[in-house]
């Protein structure tokens, strides 16, 4: 329970927590969108108010390494739990290099399905090293694992990612893991890519916004159906070729055949595992896979297997029930302090970003802690390519935010613009600028209604993508382009800081923040410490597990 504050009562009117997704901090201009903006209403956040630098990548986050990009889901958890959970990609690592994971009754029921009948171990999941949704070094374990567990035949479904990884590197990895597979292969275990296509054309949407992605995925993987192809390395430069600027997240679906027919369609008895330990966009191919009753689409031939997630992706709906890890469990989040105090809180988001500022943000729970105290909003995101449309649902988002407040229903608020994040994946430069001018736009709008409130915001980002949009050089520093000279766009998130401002016109000057000074981004407070910070804006002591609060009170 939380107590309140000895040296700060809070302020009068509500404290607001701003989430500019996708918009980090980084001097350098060169592929800068954020720089390139007109951005007037940042400029003088930056001039007037007292802000700050987090550490919103890696060990910050829970990441296993400072090398690891952040991303939406783990800022968020962190936003809202103030504190740092080992992640997903950690979580693997250690139970594949413990052998927790292939001692685990989940992995022993995947492999004796297949052992005993002789069926297919179908491997499904995100095809790169990225390191935000899967990494394929994690994918080799479970082949190797499955080979020496006497499975004798497995087939992968290979998701193109070209966007936490170079926009057009799908070949970087395929032909190197053929390499692999081939040396692995017997007249006892045979495995092969069977089928594939961009993550942003088939399988892996979120948040039901585009179930037509899920169907594409279903009838590529299970029944085999789409343009066949001799080998994944051969459906990718075919479809480059066809699509000159396209990346690899929206190439289309592919099959692989053999003899006439598809080498990996999914039947009885088959056992399958999605292997992206992130669950935003596993859970609706999981469905598919499991639920009895399932509408979303026509399946048609619908096979009985046994299915298990690298994590269960929603712990409150139990999807998938079979898991081989163990997500984090997280507890004490902001939310569920709040709500025990009595303090109304708001969500708001589009459809692309919502279960972030409410699943992710409550510690991976699907519910609200308070009925009576939490509301949520979601605004239906547009079904288009984000680059077409890059200002996205912002200004509706805002309409929506500033009648809340206007209503004094809620006290405690957070909203997510995901413009900079999901225009800033599409590797499209100009249409990031305009994503985060659409931004700026937005808070010129929202900040004075706050004001007027007597209230404040805390205006943040969850991790670093629409400030570098073009790939770097390692020797030179300088744009990195391709063959034919082209700058390389960089579609992925950073390992840049993100901006924390405080904004604040109702306490005469009395509050600051903790400031980063000069220090390396080692010595950089975190997204964590935005929780402590906000209830202590609040007028409560913040619980000692949490990451301590950023504010300073002068005298």
């Amino acid at each position: 329970m939380l107590s309140k504050s000895k040296r700060f009562a809070g302020v009068a009117g509500p404290v607001v927590t701003v989430v500019m997704d996708g918009i980090g901090a980084r001097t350098a201009r060169t592929g800068n969108a954020v720089a390139d903006a007109h951005t007037p209403t940042l400029d003088r956040l930056f001039a007037s108010h007292p802000h700050t630098l987090l550490k919103a990548h890696g060990t910050a986050v829970g990441m296993p390494s400072d090398e690891d990009m952040g991303n939406s889901e783990v800022g968020h958890n962190a936003l809202g739990s103030g504190q740092v959970y080992a992640q997903g990609a950690a979580l693997v690592n250690d139970a594949i290099a413990g052998g927790s994971l292939f001692a685990g009754a989940a992995w022993r029921e995947i492999v004796g399905n297949v052992v005993g009948s002789g069926g297919t171990l179908h491997l499904l999941g995100l095809f790169s090293d990225g390191n935000v949704h899967s990494h394929i070094d994690h994918l080799r374990a479970l082949i190797v694992a499955a080979r020496g567990a006497g499975v004798r035949r497995v087939r992968v479904h290979a998701l193109l990612d070209g966007r936490d990884v170079p926009a057009t590197s799908a070949l970087d990895y395929v032909e190197p893991f053929e390499v692999f597979l081939a040396g692995l292969r017997s007249e006892d275990f045979d495995a092969r890519i069977a089928s594939g296509g961009g993550r942003m054309h088939i399988t892996m949407d979120r948040y039901e916004a585009d179930w037509a992605m899920v169907e594409r995925g279903w009838a590529t993987h299970v029944h085999g159906e789409g343009r066949r192809f001799a080998s994944a390395a051969a459906a990718i430069a075919a479809c480059r070729a066809e699509r000159p600027g396209v990346g690899d997240q929206d190439l289309p679906a592919f099959v692989i055949e053999e003899d006439g027919a598809a080498l990996g369609a999914i039947h009885d008895g088959d056992s399958v595992v999605f292997f992206n330990f992130r669950g935003d966009r596993a859970i609706e191919i999981s469905r598919a896979f499991t639920d009895e009753d399932f509408t979303k689409f026509a399946r048609g031939r619908t096979p009985r297997v046994c299915y298990a997630g690298m994590l269960q992706y929603d712990g409150d709906l139990q999807i998938p029930r079979r898991f081989l890890v163990a997500p984090p469990a997280i507890r004490d989040t902001m939310g569920e302090h709040l709500s025990a105090a009595g303090i109304t809180q708001f969500a708001i988001s589009e459809t692309q970003k919502f279960g972030h500022v409410t699943y992710f943000w409550n510690g991976n729970r699907s519910g609200r802690f308070d009925e009576g105290l939490e509301r949520w909003l979601e605004v239906p995101s547009d079904r288009v390519p984000f680059e077409e449309r890059p200002w996205m649902k912002a200004a509706e988002i805002t309409d929506a935010l500033i009648e809340e407040l206007k209503s004094g229903r809620s006290r405690a608020l957070r909203v997510n613009y995901a413009n900079g994040d999901m225009v800033g994946h599409t590797g499209h430069y100009w249409a990031a600028v305009m994503a985060v001018e659409a931004v700026d736009l937005a808070l010129s709008r929202l900040l004075p209604v706050i004001d007027a409130l007597g209230g404040v915001a805390l205006v943040t980002a969850d991790h670093g993508n629409a400030e570098e949009m073009f790939e770097t050089d390692r020797k030179s520093g300088e744009p990195a382009r391709d063959a034919a000279g082209s700058i390389r766009p960089k579609t992925s998130h950073t390992l840049n800081a993100v901006p924390l401002v405080l904004y604040d016109n109702v306490s005469g000057g009395r509050l600051t923040l903790a400031s980063a000074g000069h220090a390396g981004q080692e010595h950089l407070p975190g997204l964590a410490n935005i929780a402590a910070t906000t209830v202590e804006l609040l007028g409560f002591e913040a619980p000692g597990m949490w990451r301590p609060s950023l504010l300073r009170i002068r005298s």
